[in-house]
C-alpha cells in the first residue's frame, strides 16, 4: 500500500475518499504534520497502492489499513481521520481495532448500517446509485475519466448542483485535478472506485452487526448535513465528543474550508 509519511508527533492516519488519493489532504498536511506524524494512504486498489484487494467492503480494506499501519508501522495507538467511503473504512477501522484507535474524526459520510439501510443510500444522489450498476460506469467514464471527474467535483461542491446551485467550476485546482485524474484513469483504479460503492450492500450489513464503538469521535459535514448525518453516524459511534458544520463548504471539506477543518482536527485529535 502507499502512503505519503511526514511530520513529528502523535501519529495521525488520513483516509481519503472517491474520486480522491491520498493528495486530498494536501491543503491541510503540513500545518498538521507541525503537531503530528502524518499518514496520508491511498486505500488499497486505489491511487498508487499496488493490487486488488480481495473485497471492496469496508471491514476488508480496514484490515488492509491495519496491516500497513499497524503491522508494517508498527503503530498501534493511533488518531484516525476519515472522509468520504475513507471514513466507512476509518469506522471499521475503529469498530474492528477499537483498543488502538484513541480518537476518530468521521468527515461528511452517512454511515450505512441500522439507521441508514444500502437500498435508502442509493436515493440520496444519481452517482451512488449509478456506481453500483455492474460494468456501465466504466464503459460511460473510461473515455474521459477528466471530464468525469470534474463535473462530478463541481456537483458536491458548495453551490453545485447537489447543493441546490448552479456551480460548474470544480473547487481544485488543475494540479489537483491531473493528480486524480492520473491514478483514475488506471482500469483497475477506476473499477475499484466504483466497486467501493458495490459494497454498500455488504456494508450495511456488516455495520449493522458491529457493537456500537467508543472511541471518542468527532462528526463534520459539509454545510448544512449535520442534522441529516448525524443519527446514522452516533447509532455505530455514540461517544460523539464533537459535531460541527463546516461553513462555506460542501462535499470536498479540506479544500473548501481548509482552515477550519484544520484547526478543528488540530483541537479534537490533541
Amino acid at each position: 500500500m502507499h502512503y505519503v509519511a511526514g511530520g513529528t508527533g502523535p501519529p495521525v492516519v488520513l483516509l481519503h475518499g472517491w474520486p480522491q488519493s491520498w493528495y486530498a489532504w494536501w491543503p491541510i498536511m503540513p500545518a498538521l504534520a507541525e503537531h503530528h506524524t502524518v499518514y496520508a494512504v491511498d486505500l488499497p486498489g486505489l491511487g498508487d497502492s499496488e493490487g486488488v484487494p480481495t473485497g471492496y467492503d469496508k471491514a476488508t480494506l480496514a484490515q488492509y489499513v491495519h496491516g500497513l499501519v499497524a503491522g508494517h508501522l508498527g503503530l498501534r495507538e493511533v488518531r484516525v481521520v476519515g472522509h468520504d467511503l475513507g471514513a466507512g473504512v476509518g469506522f471499521r477501522y475503529a469498530a474492528q481495532y477499537p483498543d488502538e484507535v484513541l480518537r476518530y474524526a468521521h468527515l461528511d459520510y452517512p454511515l450505512p448500517g441500522p439507521v441508514l439501510s444500502a437500498a435508502r443510500y442509493r436515493t440520496f444522489s444519481w452517482h451512488i446509485a449509478f456506481h453500483t450498476k455492474r460494468v456501465v460506469p466504466e464503459a460511460v467514464v473510461a473515455d474521459d475519466v477528466r471530464e468525469y471527474l470534474s463535473l462530478f467535483y463541481a456537483q458536491v461542491a458548495l453551490d453545485g448542483e447537489s447543493f441546490g446551485g448552479s456551480r460548474t467550476a470544480p473547487p481544485f485546482d488543475e494540479r489537483e485535478i491531473d493528480e486524480f485524474t492520473r491514478t483514475y484513469s488506471r482500469p483497475h483504479v477506476l473499477s475499484g472506485g466504483f466497486e467501493l460503492y458495490r459494497a454498500l450492500d455488504r456494508d450495511e450489513r456488516d455495520n449493522t452487526a458491529a457493537a456500537p464503538v467508543p472511541t471518542p469521535t468527532m462528526l463534520m459535514t459539509a454545510q448544512g448535513l449535520l442534522e441529516s448525518t448525524r443519527p446514522s453516524v452516533e447509532s455505530r459511534l455514540p461517544n460523539l465528543v464533537r459535531a460541527v458544520e463546516v461553513p462555506g463548504s460542501g462535499h470536498w471539506l479540506p479544500e473548501e474550508n481548509p482552515g477550519f477543518v484544520l484547526a478543528e482536527l488540530l483541537a479534537f485529535l490533541s
